[in-house]
């Protein structure tokens, strides 16, 4: 993105859900990096704001910089590998809600389209057949409006920019989306994509319980996609 200008939101400085002593819950603002970049001046990430309070904190998994919502940091080492391995063996289960351009028909469907990096437009991922690697969503049509659509979307699998490339694929790129959606889709949502990780279900590290977080969508009520 050779036009691209990190202006990370400061305010809340960190969104706290819930915190123990083996993970922290925290709601991500868009445009917000979850961990550093190379450049210095693309520094300043969640991670990197988490460490500066709880040193040990570790990383467990990420979400794109445009994309708001749900993740989670261990607090110490042990919780890490725990978690690690239930994204591993795919026992953490992750909803999003997205609004995309057009209105779907259909109540339901399933994606199950191989992507990998296009690496002569990086970030940007592309499909591919003979490369790419199993990618899988799951997606259920919440409310139809004139001409967008609020999905829920649980991803099977965990791919860079996965639900943002299946939707585009399906034909209904998510709104605001400066790599997938059409002119039309980007102007609906100028100021961020309209992606959002709302929940997440995990067995808690040290007392074995399952448990489950959410997080309301900040933009529900983005208007109307207008020709």
């Amino acid at each position: 993105m050779p036009n691209f200008v990190y202006n990370p939101p400061m305010h809340p400085y960190l969104d706290i859900i819930y915190q123990d002593e083996d993970i922290i819950v925290l709601n991500k603002p868009a445009g917000l990096l979850s961990v550093p970049g190379r450049e210095h001046k693309h520094k300043d990430s969640l991670a990197l704001r988490i460490l500066r309070v709880w040193p040990k904190a570790c990383v467990v998994h990420r979400l794109d910089l445009a994309t708001s919502g749900i993740i989670i940091l261990a607090m110490n080492k042990s919780a890490q590998s725990h978690m690690g391995k239930q994204f591993q063996q795919k026992r953490i289960h992750k909803t999003y809600f997205a609004r995309v351009e057009g209105v779907i028909k259909e109540d339901h469907g399933f994606v199950d389209l191989p992507i990998r990096c296009d690496w002569d437009n990086r970030p940007r991922q592309i499909v591919d057949f003979e490369q790419g690697k199993c990618s899988q969503t799951q997606w259920e049509v919440v409310t139809r409006e004139s001409q967008n659509t609020l999905v829920k979307l649980t991803p099977l699998t965990g791919k860079t920019h996965q639900l943002r490339v299946h939707m585009q694929q399906i034909g209904h790129p998510i709104l605001g989306d400066d790599f997938y959606a059409t002119p039309l889709g980007k102007k609906a949502s100028p100021d961020r994509l309209a992606l959002h990780a709302s929940g997440i279900t995990l067995t808690h590290p040290t007392t074995q319980k399952r448990i489950t977080f959410n997080c309301a969508s900040p933009f529900i009520k983005l208007p109307l996609l207008n020709n």
